[in-house]
């Protein structure tokens, strides 16, 4: 009997060492696929967090960069000169261009700003007042005005602001603070520019 039972046992015991084989061949068939997806995933991450943190060091890298103030940089005067145009601006070969070449000589050797604003819209002194009355507002120490309606603008606004110096070009007003220029000068034109800036500058001492 005793050895019936064993008999009887026996394929059971070989049943489940075969079924424990084949769970571990599964097991071993399937490892590497699984270890190349956990791999997989580890190594997309660690690519995710390494560029977060080089994105992260160029932002912070370029605004320390951005910081500091360039030494080259051109230190101005607290000083304008303003040019009124009009709507052509400062275009090579025209009267304005050769104002803007003066102003920009005695910016050289002055160290002021200078600026030009061109009028849009109707060429008409009417039109160019708003024009000339922004760059009032922007305390412009002198305003050189190129353009018939420009000029007229400048000199309807020159009575009220006598501590401006203004320069018409082609210009019929006369007055204390008005100097008036000459288009047909040439280069004489640019020297009148030149010179009326650098002598307001070291009138006002700054």
């Amino acid at each position: 009997m005793k050895t019936r039972r064993t008999w009887r046992n026996a394929p059971k015991k070989s049943q489940e060492s075969e079924q424990r084989a084949a769970g571990v061949a599964r097991a071993l068939g399937s490892s590497p696929g699984a270890f190349r997806g956990r791999w997989a995933w580890v190594a997309g991450s660690v690519a995710v967090l390494v560029a977060g943190l080089v994105g992260t060091w160029l932002w912070l890298g370029g605004e320390e960069e951005s910081t500091p103030p360039d030494p080259r940089a051109r230190q101005y005067k607290d000083f304008n000169a303003c040019l009124l145009t009009d709507d052509k601006g400062i275009t090579s070969g025209t009267t304005a261009a050769t104002v803007w070449e003066g102003m920009q000589e005695a910016s050289g050797d002055t160290r002021v700003r200078v600026t030009y604003v061109p009028v849009t819209g109707e060429q008409t002194a009417e039109n160019a007042l708003p024009f000339m009355n922004g760059l009032l507002q922007r305390k412009c120490s002198v305003v050189l005005a190129v353009g018939e309606a420009q000029v007229k603008a400048a000199e309807q606004r020159a009575d009220d602001h006598k501590d401006i110096r203004f320069v018409t070009v082609d210009g019929t007003k006369k007055g204390v603070n008005i100097t008036a220029a000459r288009s047909g000068d040439g280069d004489g034109l640019k020297d009148t520019v030149a010179d009326t800036i650098r002598g307001v500058v070291e009138a006002s001492g700054v």
